[in-house]
C-alpha cells in the first residue's frame, strides 16, 4: 500500500519499487495498490502484480504527486474475498489510515513504513506550530501496527525514544548495475562546457525548501572561490526550480532524469553535495557512492551508515553550516584524494545489495504474520473457552 510509485520520481517510489520486485522474484504474492496517477489513462497491463488503483487528489507543492482516499469498505470488500498475509502500508495518508483500520478489523498482519519526516518538513511549509501534533498523530498511526519499520539504526533509537513501538530496520540497497562509474559520458560533460579535467559538482533529488539548497549554493560558490571553473548540476524538479533558475542562471539545471539518463548524470559529476536535513535515508547517497562520486553531507541517515570521513567522502556535525562549507572547499583541494575517495565511495555501494536487504525484510516479515497468528489463536482459544 503506497501513494507513490513509478513512475513517479522520488526515494519513496524507488524503495516501493524494489520492495515489490524483489519480493515478488523471491516467490511471493504481491496485491500493489496505489492512487491512480496521470499515466493511468488506460487500464495497466497485467504484469508480476495483482494491481490495485483506488481514487486520489493532488498533494498540495508536490507537483504530481497524489495523496489516496480512505476507501476502507473497498479495501474490506477485497480482503475479505482474497485475505492477505500481512499488509505494508508505507503511506501515512488518509489512504493509509483506511488500510490500517481494515487490517486491524480483519485481524491481518500490518505493519507500516516510516518514509518521510512529515514532522520536519512542516517547518518549512509554514506548520511550525503544529510539528508536535504531526509528531503525535504519527506514533499513534504507526503503535497502531504490528510493527514500524524505519531505514536505519539512528531512527529507531529517535522514534523509539519518542514513544514508537516494535520499531525495527529495513536498511536501504543500492542498485549498483544501474548506477555505476562506467555510464559516465564525455559528450554530456561536453554538452555542460566541461572537459574531462574540469570539475562537476552535482545535486540530484527534489528542488524544494527542505532540501536545504541554500546551503549547497553557498558550498558550490565556496569551491569557485578556488576552482572558477567548476559547473553546478542540479537535476530534479520542485517548487524552487523557476526561483533557482532567475536566481542563479550559472547553475545547470537538468531536470527530472530517470533510468539510463539519470545513471549518466550521476557518473558524469566529481563530487556529490547533499546538504538536506530532512532525509528518513537518502537513497541519493547511496546511488551517488555507486557511480563513483564523493558526498559531502550532514552525519546522519545514508551519511551516517556509509560515509567514513574523509575515505569515501565527508560528513560534518547536523546542521554545521561553516563545516559543511569548509568541507566542500577542502574537498576540491587536492583532486587525486577527490579521485580515490569516489573509489572507496564505489567499493562501499557493491556491498549494500538489495538481494540481503530483501532478505532480511523477509524474515521480519514472517515474524509479524507469526506473531499475528499466534495472537488470533490465543483469542480464538479464550473465546471457546469464555463459552
Amino acid at each position: 500500500m503506497t501513494e507513490t510509485y513509478p513512475p513517479e520520481i522520488n526515494g519513496v517510489a524507488n524503495t516501493m519499487l524494489h520492495l515489490a520486485e524483489g519480493m515478488a522474484e523471491r516467490g511471493h504474492d504481491i496485491q500493489l495498490i496505489r492512487p491512480r496517477q496521470r499515466t493511468d489513462r488506460h487500464k495497466p497491463e497485467p504484469g508480476q502484480f495483482d494491481l490495485h488503483l483506488v481514487p486520489g487528489l493532488p498533494i498540495p507543492g508536490y507537483r504530481g504527486l497524489r495523496f489516496g482516499l480512505p476507501v476502507y469498505w473497498r479495501l474490506r470488500r477485497l480482503w475479505k474475498r482474497h485475505s492477505p498475509d500481512l499488509v505494508y502500508i508505507a503511506t501515512q495518508g488518509p489512504l493509509g489510515h483506511a488500510a490500517l483500520a481494515t487490517a486491524r478489523a480483519l485481524g491481518i498482519a500490518s505493519v507500516t513504513g516510516f518514509h518521510t519526516q512529515f514532522h520536519q518538513y512542516s517547518q518549512h511549509y509554514g506548520l511550525g506550530p503544529l510539528m508536535h501534533r504531526v509528531e503525535d498523530t504519527l506514533r499513534h498511526f504507526h503503535n497502531r501496527s504490528n510493527a514500524t519499520l524505519v531505514p536505519t539504526t539512528e531512527l529507531q533509537s529517535q522514534l523509539a525514544g519518542q514513544g514508537f513501538e516494535n520499531v525495527h530496520v529495513f536498511g536501504r540497497g543500492v542498485d549498483v548495475a544501474r548506477f555505476a562509474p562506467s555510464w559516465r559520458d564525455p559528450e554530456l560533460r561536453q554538452s555542460w562546457g566541461c572537459r574531462e579535467d574540469s570539475l562537476v559538482v552535482l545535486y540530484v533529488g527534489r528542488l524544494a525548501a527542505e532540501k536545504n539548497l541554500d546551503l549547497a549554493r553557498t558550498g558550490f560558490q565556496a569551491i569557485l572561490s578556488d576552482c572558477p571553473d567548476a559547473r553546478f548540476v542540479l537535476v530534479g524538479d520542485g517548487p524552487e526550480l523557476m526561483h533557482l533558475r532567475r536566481e542563479f542562471p550559472s547553475f545547470l539545471f537538468a531536470g527530472a532524469k530517470v533510468g539510463d539518463e539519470l545513471a549518466a548524470h550521476y557518473a558524469s559529476g566529481d563530487l556529490f553535495l547533499f546538504p538536506s536535513l530532512t532525509e528518513t535515508f537518502g537513497n541519493v547517497v547511496t546511488e551517488a557512492m555507486a557511480s563513483g562520486l564523493p558526498v559531502i553531507a550532514f552525519d546522519y541517515a545514508a551519511a551516517r551508515s556509509h560515509i567514513t570521513s574523509w575515505v569515501n567522502g565527508v560528513t560534518s556535525p547536523v546542521d554545521d553550516r561553516e563545516g559543511f562549507i569548509a568541507a566542500c572547499r577542502e574537498a576540491i583541494r587536492d583532486r587525486e584524494r577527490l579521485r580515490r575517495m569516489g573509489l572507496e565511495a564505489r567499493r562501499t555501494a557493491e556491498d549494500i545489495s538489495w538481494a540481503r536487504v530483501l532478505g532480511r525484510l523477509e524474515e521480519r516479515l514472517f515474524e509479524v504474520i507469526h506473531r499475528q497468528r499466534g495472537t488470533e489463536a490465543c483469542h480464538a482459544s479464550m473465546a471457546t473457552t469464555s463459552k
